[in-house]
């Protein structure tokens, strides 16, 4: 797949997500054109960035 530039649509994905103890998918279609969705990743606590 090549690379997103600045104002490309994302492309479909899905994800584990953690809610209130309870494990489910976070899929963009269910989102897409209902709401914003920001995508973050961040260090964990242990990495030494």
């Amino acid at each position: 797949m090549p690379a997103l530039k600045a104002g490309d649509p994302a492309p479909e994905f899905e994800l584990p997500a953690l809610s209130g103890g309870v494990k489910q998918k976070f899929r963009l279609r269910d989102y897409r054109g209902k709401k914003n969705v920001v995508v973050a990743f961040h260090p964990l606590n242990w990495t030494p960035v």
